[in-house]
């Protein structure tokens, strides 16, 4: 369950074992210490999985409920079609419920569902068939999309450039090379170096533990500093740029992604660092008018006061606000890196054909 980028075989986020009906994945709860690949045959663990960021990143997330749902349907035993269609239905549903701010989660389930609504009078076998097809569709895309925001994204930088990213948005949180991290990758299979910041990104760490993890085991230059560190970094001149991923993007160009990214925008703005977006169209959410629209995911509160310390770190009484992702106004953001290239300012998503 591993994949080559060129430079190095790093852990694969997401797998299907059709052989097995199971869904491999990479628990990412676990890293950088333990290496654990859970197999999944159950809807409710798939959507737990998913919950509990065993699997993460909006791209990995979207293709693990795209197998999912096809697990889903292969489990349906009997030929009545409106029978298997509840029960897809049922399935879709349970999984979308996973998470909120990720529109790749609700795209792939979608796209699943065309399946069925474009061909209701196949048979039971085959639309499990073709549903199995159209989620290896969407992996196989992702590794396309990633392999292309890697090659737009090369060209913003040059080689020796240092470059901050937060939480993760690498391989781990796609199938292959990543978003924000993909031009790194792809520049390094050139011989091309780079120094690569890693804001811890608090509560959950996805930078210390899962960045650091996978940019070390790649060869890359890196350093991990504290999520209020950046604007440190960024004052002695050691940022050349910033690239970050995102959940969603909103017509206007606002874009959601983990907490903290927004401080980042705007200590870059101060510093007049580039910050780029790196993300497939898929992220891109025509139907949302603006970053106010996106749904906020809302996480216990025990992620903040207890789940890295051996002893709880806050007082009891006190209350604890713990969003998963803020929203970055457009006018941060310098341009989004995506696999039809870069596109600068001024963003009108739903307005422009070109993003059809």
């Amino acid at each position: 369950m591993t994949v080559a980028t060129g430079l190095t075989a790093l852990p694969q986020a997401v797998t299907l074992d059709d052989e097995n009906s199971q869904l491999l994945v990479l628990d990412q709860t676990l890293l950088p210490n333990t290496t654990q690949v859970l197999r999944l045959k159950e809807q409710s663990e798939i959507r737990q999985a998913i919950k509990i960021l065993q699997v993460r990143g909006a791209p990995a997330i979207g293709i693990a409920a795209a197998f999912g749902a096809y697990l889903a349907a292969k489990q349906y035993n009997g030929d009545d079609r409106q029978g298997f269609i509840k029960h897809f239905s049922c399935a879709k549903d349970e999984l979308a419920a996973a998470r909120p701010t990720a529109v790749n989660l609700c795209w792939a389930l979608q796209r699943m569902e065309q399946v069925i609504i474009a061909n209701q009078d196949k048979s039971v076998a085959v639309l499990k068939e073709l549903l199995k097809e159209e989620a290896l569709r969407i992996e196989a895309e992702d590794k396309a999309v990633c392999r292309s925001i890697g090659e737009n994204g090369l060209t913003l930088i040059k080689d020796g450039d240092g470059i901050l990213t937060h939480c993760n948005a690498g391989q781990l949180a796609t199938s292959v090379y990543g978003t924000a991290l993909a031009p790194v990758y792809v520049g390094m299979e050139r011989g091309m170096r780079f120094n690569l910041y890693c804001d811890e990104t608090r509560p959950l760490l996805q930078g210390a533990r899962l960045t650091a993890y996978e940019l070390t085991t790649a060869g890359v230059d890196t350093t991990l500093i504290c999520d209020n560190m950046a604007a440190s970094v960024m004052s002695q001149g050691w940022v050349q740029a910033v690239f970050v991923g995102c959940d969603r993007v909103a017509a206007n160009g606002d874009a959601a992604n983990k907490i903290g990214t927004s401080a980042v925008a705007i200590v870059a703005k101060y510093y007049g660092i580039p910050f780029y977006v790196c993300a497939p169209f898929s992220s891109i959410d025509k139907n949302c008018a603006s970053g106010k629209d996106i749904p906020i995911e809302q996480r216990s509160p025990e992620e903040v006061s207890e789940l890295w310390y051996a002893n709880r770190m806050a007082p009891a009484s006190v209350k604890i606000y713990n969003p998963a992702f803020d929203v970055t106004p457009a006018e941060l953001i310098a341009a989004f890196v995506t696999e039809r290239g870069i596109i600068q300012p001024p963003y009108a998503f739903a307005a422009d054909d070109k993003f059809k």
